[in-house]
This record gives structure tokens, C-alpha cells and sequence, in this order.
């Protein structure tokens, strides 16, 4: 069973860095993509960032593009965050797929429970 345990968050002035993580574990992750997405109170969940497990290969959406970066180890996948602005604060999730990376949550079947980040002055 795919265990994923999101920590790191906390509030935070706008233009601070923080690093998120998301410790993994319950199955070999190879061939597996593994996703942070984020939902804002009163709006949809949306794609943050998603990496292949192997090829270490990334995409980002275009709102993060830049100020975030998604790397991992063997045991916890990250999301650095730089320049946060007011607009990140979210429940931010990590989550595991089989295959390649999506943007979508739907395609997405195992998730953490979330971590708050909050960015405010």
C-alpha cells in the first residue's frame, strides 16, 4: 500500500522560501510519476509540479515555472519553493501515479493528506 506523508508548511512572508516534503513509501516507485498539487480555499484542486520517478524529468505549471523546483531521493520526493507570493497559500498534496507525469488529479491514485502553506504579510 502507497503511503505518502506531506510536511513542511507553515506561514510565511511573501518573497520567503520553503521546502516541502513528501516522505514515500509501500511499493517500488520506478515507472511510477510522483505529482504536488495544491487547492485554495473555495477553488479546485490544481496541478503544481510532477517528476518521473526514473528519469527524473519535470514539468511545472506555468504559475510556479521558475520559483518552484520538484527533485527527490530515494525515500521523499520535494518541492523547493522560492519567491512565494500571496497566491501559493494552499493545502498543498503530494500524490503517486502509475506511469508518466500528468497534470490531471483525476489521474492520480494514491495521495498524502496535505500540508498548509500560507503566505501573508
Amino acid at each position: 500500500q502507497v503511503h505518502l506523508v506531506e510536511s513542511g508548511g507553515g506561514s510565511v512572508q511573501p518573497g520567503d522560501s520553503a521546502t516541502l516534503s513528501c516522505a514515500v513509501s509501500g511499493r517500488d516507485f520506478h515507472g511510477t510519476a510522483m505529482a504536488w498539487f495544491r487547492q485554495a480555499p473555495g477553488k479546485e484542486r490544481e496541478f503544481v509540479a510532477a517528476l518521473t520517478w526514473s528519469g527524473h524529468r519535470a514539468n511545472y505549471d506555468e504559475s510556479v515555472e521558475g520559483r518552484f523546483t520538484i527533485e527527490r531521493d530515494n525515500s521523499n520526493v520535494y518541492l523547493r519553493m522560492n519567491n512565494l507570493q500571496i497566491e501559493d497559500t494552499a493545502l498543498y498534496y503530494c500524490a503517486n501515479r502509475e506511469g508518466s507525469r500528468s497534470i490531471l488529479a483525476r489521474d492520480y491514485d494514491d495521495w498524502g493528506q496535505g500540508t498548509q502553506v500560507t503566505v501573508s504579510s
